[in-house]
């Protein structure tokens, strides 16, 4: 095949008794506390020696009862897992890192984003998988016609609450995402699933028009396929108990079992057939149909096997800014909820505490620590948005899409403008009714911190968004540990009072440094110092200094505290980039 004058090179796939086991399932503490070997004998064999082979320009399709292991021989031949014996791609083995630049692999799960329409989606995947050399908006809109998306280009995916895209168009547009580099081999797992007969029908005729036209190797595993998707098939690959039990056309496995005595009533499926009686062809141990040839000749494969990422750090990190920027603003439930809830917030919390005079210390002592507890668990609802995000950048960047890190700064960066606005919502009612220091460089450093706080609780929860299975958890999570954070403040026991062996929970606090900061903002330097907080008769008890010295606090950590509170918002974000780069480089190996 030619494109723009150059020919794309073209993939045949065998497998070479490759077999694949996996452990029982057991519980993780007892691993780590007995370090248990599991004996080989007691592993489940979920393929068993097989042998197969796909090639360019055919649809090939891997059935076989449920347990069968088409899913993990799908995963085999993408590269995802390991197994024992030889992948071959055009007759060399396989490196699975290299092999991903030259294939799409689609999941049984549509993962997009529900916000974005169906062409910016395409664009995103375009933008950071496609070389400087080619032009995106031309490929998507190419990959429209092709996939049969034009009349909802605009349209957004929608899911959830939100209306979108019919199940048919979703399933497309997740091909779409891993076809806009033009990969030569397609494998998808279970791609009519949760179709109806006609999105089905188009999914799979449209996927038979890419082998053929494009001389596309196509494999994809199915399940109960109807007539006239049979039809579409070039070849299958019967498994049965892990153990390939045929391979070859429709029509001969038909011949193979009337070879075998067993009749296909008429108006009865051959591959649903063939499945009822599939323990027999076992039993009679039929071997595999051997009659396909190569239909090209080994290609050299050094001008589609980069390992390299299509776009530079800092393109990556432009083009996810600007994702982010779409799903934020168009989102109004973190958007324009969340400046509303800040405003409405900081009005109520003005009104209440408003006015408070000099001598009512423990009242704005008060008022700073509900302040600290509203602001840090306010990013808690965005543990939903992290957890939906976190599937798809992990399939992203899996397939060699772009860098981790690149997500990591970019997520980063979109929030703090974000976070600015917000803060700055909520102080400027908040500061000014309070009656807090009567000076604008009070009410700045206020701010400053109000805007770290967002931020630290931003990253905070997402570092635990890439660390927790599921929301239920996320949420006990999160709570649990705001809730330690208030406790071990310095609010309700001072440090002096904390045992020893909770010390550390102190200096791990999220709300102890800027408590210290607010403090430290109102009754520290040249004005607070002096500032009477406590007067008796014609005399003053206590001043802002001496309660200052009470609490352990001196000026100087109105500055180090802000230091401190940064090591937590990019220690957070390091630690969720440590632990997406793990899960990323688990899903590639």
């Amino acid at each position: 095949m030619e494109d723009n004058g150059i020919k794309k090179t073209q993939y045949t796939i065998k497998t070479k008794g490759i077999s694949y086991a996996v452990s029982p399932p057991c519980s993780k503490l007892a691993w780590i506390l007995y370090q248990k070997k599991v004996n080989p004998i007691s592993r489940k064999q979920i393929l068993r020696n097989v042998n197969c082979e796909v090639k360019p320009g055919e649809m090939t399709a891997l059935v076989g009862p449920s347990g069968a292991g088409k899913t993990t021989l799908l995963e085999i031949l993408a590269g995802v897992i390991r197994p024992s014996g030889e992948v071959l791609v055009n007759d060399r083995p396989m490196n699975p890192a290299i092999f991903r630049r030259v294939s799409g692999y689609v999941t049984q799960e549509d993962l997009l984003f529900p916000l974005l329409t169906v062409e910016e989606t395409l664009l995103y995947s375009a933008q950071l998988r496609l070389h400087g050399g080619v032009d995106a908006k031309k490929r998507v809109s190419d990959l429209l016609v092709e996939l049969g998306l034009c009349h909802v280009a605009g349209t957004r995916i929608g899911g959830g609450t939100h209306r979108g895209i019919s199940g048919g168009e979703k399933r497309r547009v997740s091909i779409g995402v891993d076809l806009v580099h033009d990969p030569a081999v397609l494998l998808m797992d279970e791609p009519t699933s949760g179709l109806d007969s006609a999105a089905a029908l188009q999914v799979m005729s449209m996927l038979k028009s890419m082998a053929k036209n494009h001389h596309k190797t196509v494999i994809l595993t199915i399940h109960q396929p109807g007539f006239r998707i049979l039809e579409l098939l070039d070849q299958v690959v019967l498994l049965a108990d892990g153990a390939v039990v045929y391979q070859g056309s429709l029509d001969q496995l038909q011949n193979r079992l009337e070879l075998t005595g067993h009749i296909v009533p008429r108006q009865v499926n051959v591959l649903e057939f063939s499945i009822d009686v599939i323990e027999t062809l076992i039993s009679e141990d039929v071997e595999l149909e051997s009659s396909c040839l190569d239909l090209v000749e080994p290609g050299p494969v050094n001008d589609d096997y980069r390992l390299m990422y299509a776009n530079s750090l800092f393109n990556e990190v432009m083009i996810l800014s600007h994702r982010f920027c779409y799903n934020i603003f168009r989102s109004k439930q973190i958007f324009l909820a969340k400046m509303v809830q800040m405003m409405v917030v900081g009005l109520f919390l003005g009104t209440i505490f408003r006015n408070i005079t000099r001598f009512q210390m423990q009242t704005q002592v008060g008022f700073f620590a509900f302040n600290l507890t509203f602001l840090l668990y306010s990013s808690s609802e965005a543990l939903p948005m992290f957890l939906k995000e976190r599937q798809i950048i992990t399939r992203e960047t899996s397939n060699g899409a772009y860098r981790i890190s690149s997500y990591t700064i970019a997520n980063t960066l979109v929030f703090i403008p974000f976070l600015l606005m917000v803060a700055l919502l909520y102080t400027i009612p908040t500061y000014w009714l309070v009656g807090l220091r009567k000076d604008l460089d009070g009410f700045l450093y206020f701010s400053l911190v109000v805007w770290l706080v967002l931020c630290t609780s931003n990253s905070f929860v997402a570092c635990f968004s890439s660390l927790v299975p599921n929301f239920m958890i996320g949420v006990s999570l999160v709570a649990a540990l705001m809730g330690s954070f208030f406790l071990f403040s310095g609010y309700f026991i001072s440090t002096n009072d904390i045992p020893k062996y909770w010390k550390f929970m102190h200096y791990l606090s999220l709300f102890k440094y800027p408590f210290e900061c607010f403090l430290v903002n109102e009754f520290g330097g040249s004005k607070g110092r002096m500032r009477c907080l406590q007067r008796f008769e014609d005399g003053c008890l206590v001043y802002g200094e001496d309660f200052l010295k009470n609490q352990n606090i001196d000026d100087i950590k109105k500055w180090h505290n802000l230091g401190m509170m940064l090591v937590f918002i990019f220690g957070y974000r390091f630690i969720s980039f440590l632990v997406l780069s793990y899960k990323s480089y688990r899903s590639k190996n």
